[in-house]
């Protein structure tokens, strides 16, 4: 359904650094580095995260998520960890989501500029 999805950023080698790690976790090892930022296609579509174009400083939309889709729990648990290793914080531990449909197994981060991320797997119970 979606081409790709862009985040802003205002540290391109911070968000490099932090990107890289966590997709690489997910199983996107391909970062391609931009002038202003990196991108990291898939044959699904592309995560790019890049100084906004419009030259203004990048600021975090509010209620926005961008969720990622990971393979199992153990890929979300590396995830996590290798958001909180590169410049990340939590916004939720990893574990199973009661409310989420299927009662996923997901874990949420803010990367370096403030956005919120997450990743998501099957339920491991299931």
């Amino acid at each position: 359904m979606f081409s790709h999805s862009f985040l802003g950023t205002n540290d391109v080698d911070k968000s490099r650094a932090f990107y890289t790690s966590v997709m690489t976790a997910l199983g996107h090892t391909t970062a391609v580095p931009l002038p202003h930022g990196t991108a990291f296609p898939s044959a699904a579509g592309a995560l790019v995260v890049a100084k906004p174009a419009n030259g203004e400083a990048h600021t975090v939309s509010n209620g926005h998520t961008l969720g990622f889709k990971a393979s199992d729990s153990a890929a979300v648990d590396a995830w996590h960890a290798a958001g909180i290793a590169n410049g990340g914080t939590s916004e939720g531990e990893p574990g199973v989501r009661v409310n989420s449909p299927g009662q996923q197994y997901g874990a949420y981060l803010r990367d370096p500029d403030g956005n919120k991320i997450c990743a998501f797997a099957p339920n491991p119970g299931t």
